[in-house]
């Protein structure tokens, strides 16, 4: 029985707290979990990761202080961690959540446990565009998934690549492994593509917005007038997965040409290509916007955010990189009440609304063909690197700087225009956008794969794959079973065993005589199991290795019988019979 109370979410890395310059998609997750955690309404929340982690750090990073919507106003979930290849925290509670949209390893280690039908693999997509994670994604193809299992998108023109690159992959296996001319087409379930958006504190950031403290501040430190417009941008400065910054330096100047009102752009965000990128961005500045004063602030200076949230009069980002897939600078400024002048591309459509929260800017792909192909297939060879293949494909994209300049120009010669988009923008965030109302759709996300999964048969829960069916994964198998065919013998039940001749009268050395006799010790059994093996032969002088296990718990033979491996290894066991080479 499932318990919706209960969530269990992949954590690979323990931590939630995104690194100094941090992507996106960290900053994101980060958000996600915190208000799964404190707005759920969960009473266990276990997280699963692949290092020791503290549960004092973890629940510091996730349950407090309080942040995401104020007060939870209820009591916070009981936290505990734990492994991946344990599954009886997500059979319990029907749903594990992972903040990768891999989920291969994790559908595999369920079918290992017997556990299709038990519960539920959720995982993340928040950028698509390099092709190896395209490839590691796409193992969801080939992997024990299901139905009740999902892949969340957070914008639908995401969904949309994700199910047209499933769609297409999907006809590649069926074509290539004969499934034409089959009296029924080859089935290649796949997980749902839930479009859940990601979301944003609009309470703390419509705070900060509405601070005339921080306004005042930030602009007399820039020596920004009050009846000036600062137009603002929050991203990474980089050209290959944010934006080329071309189009929004040349709107900005002809808007301030146009009206003749004096703008300052101001930029917050770091430059993951370092000083080099910041010289390009100067330069181009100097060369498209000599007369607007474009600032440069550090976005990572949570304070410095805030202050420009309140600062701000316009907020301006034209992205053009195939990176981005949603916008969550954009939500944040729609809770800052800010007007928004941003591209029609991808996300970004589902997150401004046109004329009634601010103004999307056309944009122009390149067509299909020959030199796209070639531009893959040298990413492929890693002849092309990931920003040569994201900066080609942002480089041939075009954003109409023209029509952006136009809409600038009206939100800065109309302050109420500014603020009836700006307040529109604000209800859209709160309605839409907000960590509680994101959360309920998580919730109901998570109660229909449950739905699904129940409605599959619960038969699939109790049956335990064996025969034609995989428990491994074919490429990850167990390698004592791929590479049997090694070594001369393979150790068996009916295998008989002895201790070797020096060993028959005295004590072995069972912690290892040195260094190397001590590596590895993950897969064999504690000590006191190798003494009683060793004692037991001694007794016996000669027992097959099912006389040796008799007497040992079922959960531990496979422990023991790797035991009497390092033992043979030692050359304190012999499999041979005396006179054979003993």
């Amino acid at each position: 029985m499932t318990r919706s109370d209960e969530l269990v979410v992949f954590l690979p890395s323990g931590r939630v707290e995104p690194p100094a310059d941090a992507y996106g998609r960290l900053v994101a997750n980060a958000g996600v979990l915190r208000a799964l955690a404190r707005l759920g309404g969960y009473r266990a929340l276990h997280v699963q990761t692949l290092e020791a982690t503290p549960v004092d750090r973890l629940a510091g990073e996730l349950l407090g202080p309080p942040g995401i919507g104020g007060s939870t106003g209820g009591e916070l979930p009981r936290l505990t961690t734990g492994s991946p290849l344990a599954t009886a925290a997500p059979s319990r509670a029907g749903m594990l959540l992972s903040v990768q949209p891999y989920l291969s390893e994790l559908a595999w280690a369920r079918r290992h446990a017997a556990k299709d039908g038990a519960y539920s693999i959720a995982g993340t997509v928040f950028a698509f565009a390099s092709a190896s994670h395209r490839e590691q994604m796409m193992g969801s193809a080939l992997a024990p998934l299901h139905e009740w299992d999902a892949l969340i998108c957070s914008s639908p023109a995401l969904e949309e690549v994700v199910r047209r690159t499933f769609d297409t992959w999907e006809d590649y296996l069926r074509e290539r492994f004969g499934a034409a001319g089959a009296p029924a087409p080859v089935r290649l379930p796949r997980p749902q593509l839930p479009v859940v958006p990601f979301g944003v504190d609009a309470e703390t950031v419509g705070a900060q917005a509405d601070d005339p403290e921080a306004r005042a501040a930030f602009r007399s430190a820039y020596g920004i007038p009050d009846a000036d417009v600062v137009v603002y941008s929050l991203a990474r400065l980089s050209f290959y997965d944010k934006a080329f910054p071309q189009a929004m330096f040349r709107a900005v100047e002809a808007a301030q040409r146009g009206t003749g009102i004096t703008v300052h752009f101001v930029l917050a965000g770091w430059f993951p290509g370092g000083e080099k990128d910041r010289v390009r961005y100067e330069e181009a500045a100097r060369r498209y916007a000599p007369g607007v004063d474009v600032l440069f602030v550090d976005g990572n200076d949570a304070s410095v955010v805030a202050h420009c949230w309140a600062a701000a009069d316009v907020f301006l980002l034209l992205s053009d990189t195939i990176l981005e897939t949603f916008g969550q600078a954009l939500v944040e400024a729609m809770a800052a009440g800010l007007p928004l002048v941003v591209s029609d591309w991808d996300g970004y459509r589902s997150i401004a609304r046109h004329g009634v929260d601010g103004f999307l800017v056309p944009t122009l792909g390149a067509p299909a063909g020959p030199l796209g192909e070639t531009l893959a297939l040298l990413e492929s060879f890693a002849m092309a690197n990931y920003p040569q293949y994201a900066g080609t494909v942002a480089q041939h994209t075009a954003v109409h700087s023209g029509r952006a300049a136009e809409a600038l120009g009206r939100l800065l010669a109309a302050p109420e225009l500014r603020a009836s988009m700006g307040a529109a923008g604000r209800r859209r965030a709160a309605g839409t956008f907000s960590w509680p109302v994101i959360v309920r759709r998580y919730k109901e996300l998570f109660a229909e794969l449950t739905a699904r999964r129940l409605s599959a048969g619960a038969a699939l829960s109790s049956v335990r794959p064996s025969g034609s069916v995989h428990r491994m994964e074919p490429l990850r198998n167990d390698p004592f079973a791929d590479f049997r065919g090694h070594p001369s013998a393979v150790l068996d039940d009916s295998t008989r065993v002895r201790l070797t001749a020096p060993m028959e009268g005295s004590d072995a050395d069972l912690d290892g005589a040195c260094a190397l006799d001590r590596l590895f010790p993950g897969v064999r059994g504690t000590r006191e199991e190798a003494e009683r093996v060793v004692e037991a032969l001694r007794e016996a002088g000669s027992s097959s290795v099912q006389d040796v296990l008799q007497d040992v718990p079922p959960r531990r033979r496979p422990f023991v019988r790797m035991t009497l491996m390092w033992l043979a290894k030692a050359g304190v066991v012999d499999w041979l019979p005396p006179g054979d080479g003993s």
